[in-house]
């Protein structure tokens, strides 16, 4: 094997970096260095799939619902339109849609789909611009049916995406799902609508039922109008934007994007949030572990190069706080990582490891014996540490208090000393360095 070519310094790290996201300077620059040649065997050469858009797939809580009337006794989204907006990152002239039966144990019925601009190009809106609506077709017909467990992916549209614009995916369901096991996204952070009858082609939906949360539509897929590839985020609540703004788009992917698109080196660059309030790396919470969902949701997607971990506070804060709890999710928190980063590498994907936030003064995360926090800093070590991740970013440094580094920055948190605001998210995003995504010609 030929060895991989080193990366000058100064290239790598590009003016503009701050200094907060270079900690451990060695160990960053050594690991992505040794790993900036890596081929990004999975991207695109500017003419196939990028994903545009993502959401992880889980099985819907009874609390996530939609609300009666379209959940029945065992059957639900009955004689339903569902509409829906996403905030896509690259844009493109040709756009395909995936829909997810994944947790379904009946199958998915769609009988009508359709995608437009929304009404001022907003997020959360129940109104598209008067024109701009077309059908989808899957196999060249109006209606399909999604198997138990499966998705679909619609034929391709000729239908022009802004980079950083709204979509909005309108779907009619005249039998529903006869089952109550829906596959969703619930922590959408984002106004969805639903109402009785057939109105994908209606430019409104007036008197409907808004509900915070996305159903059914997994992805968007676009064919980009210039050289495109994809960094997908394998995450929690953090990640999905718990403490965001509802329809405001400022998680801090989002923000990230934002960041990307305003440089020409990276603009070409989506951003893939592939996380959910509560999961966790090691065991199913909130939908299945990091480890079980990695082909899912990661590998198996369209144009991904590059993957950001930033996972692993939820299983330190369930785990026991006892010294043998505590050692025993350490440890199997470091093989899982070497997992993820085994198993992308194998696909030719560079990995990016950050550092888990502080949790103290959370209940019920944080121990008075500092147990859980023990554990915490054994595993940051780990991801600071040279040769592990490709590079890393150190999320901790940037939000954790200067006056008490077991605990988040009091502005950029939400009260719960877990979670962060949208300048808490901001900083998060500030702090990934944008070269970590340069075009290396590759892509």
């Amino acid at each position: 094997m030929k060895p991989w070519p080193r990366v000058p310094l100064a290239q790598l790290f590009a003016v503009g970096v701050l200094a907060l996201c270079l900690v451990t300077t060695s160990t960053v620059v050594g690991a992505a260095e040794r790993h900036a040649g890596r081929s990004a065997a999975t991207a695109p050469a500017g003419r196939g799939w990028v994903d545009t858009w993502t959401a992880m797939p889980q099985l819907t809580e009874p609390a996530n619902m939609p609300p009666a009337p379209f959940t029945g006794k065992d059957s639900v989204l009955v004689d339903t339109t569902l509409r829906q907006t996403v905030h896509v990152t690259v844009g493109g002239s040709r756009i395909r849609l995936r829909f997810s039966n994944a947790f379904g144990t009946s199958p998915l019925p769609l009988t009508r789909v359709s995608v437009a601009l929304p009404a001022d190009g907003r997020s959360g809106v129940s109104a598209v611009r008067p024109g701009t609506t077309r059908e989808v077709t899957f196999a060249g017909r109006e209606s399909i049916t999604v198997p138990v467990g499966a998705q679909m992916v619609s034929d391709p549209l000729d239908f022009t995406l802004r980079p950083g614009s709204n979509l909005t995916v309108t779907a009619y369901l005249a039998t529903g799902q006869t089952s109550l096991a829906l596959t969703s996204h619930p922590g959408s952070r984002t106004t969805s609508y639903l109402t009785a009858g057939d109105h994908t082609g209606d430019d409104d939906l007036p008197g409907a039922t808004p509900v915070d949360h996305w159903y059914l539509l997994s992805d968007v897929e676009v064919v980009p109008d210039r050289p495109s590839a994809a960094v997908a985020v394998l995450g929690d609540s953090l990640t999905d934007g718990r403490g965001s703004t509802t329809n405001g788009n400022d998680r801090w992917p989002d923000q990230l994007h934002d960041r990307l698109r305003a440089r020409p080196a990276t603009a070409g660059v989506a951003v893939l949030n592939q996380a959910a309030g509560g999961n966790r790396v090691l065991n199913d919470g909130l939908g299945p572990n990091a480890l079980a969902r990695l082909d899912r949701d990661v590998l198996a997607h369209s144009g991904v190069a590059w993957l950001v971990v930033f996972e692993g506070v939820n299983d330190i804060g369930t785990a026991a706080a006892t010294p043998a709890a505590q050692h025993a999710v350490a440890d199997d928190l470091i093989a899982a990582y070497q997992q993820i980063v085994v198993r992308a590498h194998a696909q030719g994907i560079r990995v990016y490891g950050a550092t888990v936030l502080p949790f103290g003064g959370n209940t019920p995360y944080d121990d008075p014996d500092g147990l859980r926090e023990a554990t915490r800093q054994t595993v940051n070590t780990w991801i600071r540490a040279r040769g592990h991740f490709d590079a890393v970013v150190d999320f901790d440094r940037v939000v954790r208090d200067p006056d008490n580094p077991r605990r988040l920055r009091p502005a950029l948190q939400v009260g719960d000393w877990l979670h962060l605001n949208p300048e808490g998210y901001r900083a998060l995003a500030t702090a990934v360095p944008p070269a970590l995504f340069r075009n290396t010609g590759e892509w």
